[in-house]
């Protein structure tokens, strides 16, 4: 790990050789299409530099997204150290590119990445029978984070943190509906045991009154400012929360008593985020939660060679947040499934930002939304680079896939917190 003295000497090093002359090439250039080599390290690349304090230029749709930087030895060292493609180009060349990309005509502009965004992964301290992929594109992208849970939220320590994921979570208090199939198993038992002990600890009767109360602290943080960032469950269980917060949709086998009697014409869609008009799953061994995922809707439509969604082309200029959040080398993203695979598109709100979806199956995969101060994205699927993840199933190895296009998409969100706010163009 670099010391904060070897990040700061970047700064400084870049200022001598500005100032001797001798070094005609003035900046690096990290392209993003497909001459990288490695697409994921090169966003952690991007985060190093934002630590040394030396600002970074974000060139949304140039090259797939390229990042630009003043030149620094340890920044062309660490790019070598880590395998990412760069180039060194002298000040002509870089001028050259931000005339081209302030083109009135081009479908490209410049975001500054001037702020370190300090990271929190919502995550279970005990041992889970699978893996998240934010967390495992975080640690091959050398991104450090910090993990929360219930605790911590309910603490209120959000507010330590500029960008907060939630793990493949259940907020209903259900326990992933796993019930049916995995209730005897060791680590089933031990998420019931932690979980309930959790909510005595908290004054709550019940692990479904806990956590609605995490729901709505992590609500509050998103109006306050926080960037939110979910996958797979953590997406549709959590507005499941916010909908039912004034019932009981738990049964006796996971919380000691019966449901509150019809409550699918009870829920409180206006107190959603992304979704509205959905009908929650009444059996409780179904593994799914509601109607809102895609998933039982797309049998027999679609097959793994056949699974694709598509990206929306936003402008630079006008739109620069889908842009950031769409920056990538691909624009047709293999599909992946999940217990939460995709999202039904006559269930999501009206004023929520659709940015990937499969048109001729009605399903979105990407969405972004504002909410306060704060902004959330939603993205469906377990892990981009294994179609079926199960449970018990090996982790994916990144250096199998270092230029995933849709592992790209959750490192596009990690830097979006770092970019200075434009003023709005009227």
């Amino acid at each position: 790990m670099m010391t904060n003295r070897f990040f700061k000497s970047i700064a400084v090093t870049a200022f001598f050789l500005f100032l001797s002359g001798q070094l005609m090439a003035a900046y690096i250039l990290i392209p993003m299409d497909d001459a990288q080599k490695n697409h994921l390290k090169a966003y952690g690349i991007a985060y190093w530099i934002l630590q040394a304090e030396v600002e970074v230029d974000w060139l949304l749709n140039y090259r797939g997204g390229s990042f630009m930087c003043k030149y620094a030895e340890p920044i062309e060292s660490e790019c070598r150290i880590r395998g990412v493609s760069y180039d060194i180009i002298a000040d002509a060349q870089s001028t050259a590119i931000l005339q081209e990309i302030a083109d009135p005509e081009a479908n490209m502009d410049v975001a500054k990445l001037e702020k370190v965004p300090k990271i929190a992964v919502y995550s279970p301290k005990n041992k889970q029978p699978w893996d998240d992929a934010v967390t495992l594109v975080l640690t091959y992208a050398e991104v450090p984070y910090e993990v929360v849970y219930d605790q911590e939220v309910l603490d209120g320590k959000l507010l330590l943190y500029d960008w907060l994921h939630l793990h493949h979570e259940d907020f209903t208090g259900q326990y992933g509906r796993f019930w049916n199939s995995y209730r005897n198993t060791p680590w089933y038992q031990e998420q019931v045991r932690v979980s309930e002990e959790m909510a005595r600890k908290n004054g709550f009767n019940k692990v479904s009154e806990l956590k609605l109360a995490v729901a709505n602290k992590i609500k509050e943080y998103t109006i306050g400012g926080g960037f939110l960032f979910a996958m797979c469950s953590g997406t549709d269980s959590y507005d499941i929360a916010l909908a039912a917060h004034q019932l009981d949709i738990c049964e006796e086998m996971f919380d000691g008593d019966g449901s509150t009697p019809d409550y699918n014409n009870k829920l409180d869609f206006g107190n959603c985020v992304a979704f509205e008009n959905f009908r929650l799953s009444t059996n409780p061994s179904e593994y799914e939660f509601s109607n809102i995922d895609a998933t039982n809707y797309r049998q027999g439509k679609v097959t793994q060679t056949t699974d694709f969604f598509s990206l929306f082309e936003f402008s630079a200029k006008w739109d620069p947040v889908p842009t950031m959040l769409c920056q990538n080398h691909e624009q047709i993203i293999k599909g992946f499934m999940g217990q939460t695979t995709a999202f039904r598109k006559q269930h999501i709100r009206s004023d929520v930002l659709i940015m990937g979806e499969n048109k001729s199956l009605q399903e979105a995969r990407y969405i972004h939304g504002t909410l306060g101060k704060g902004q959330w994205t939603f993205y469906g699927g377990h892990d981009p680079e294994d179609y079926q993840h199960f449970v018990y199933d090996p982790p994916t190895d990144l250096n199998l896939h270092p230029n995933s296009p849709g592992y790209r998409l959750i490192l596009n969100n990690i830097l979006f917190p770092a970019a200075k706010k434009k003023k709005q163009k009227t």
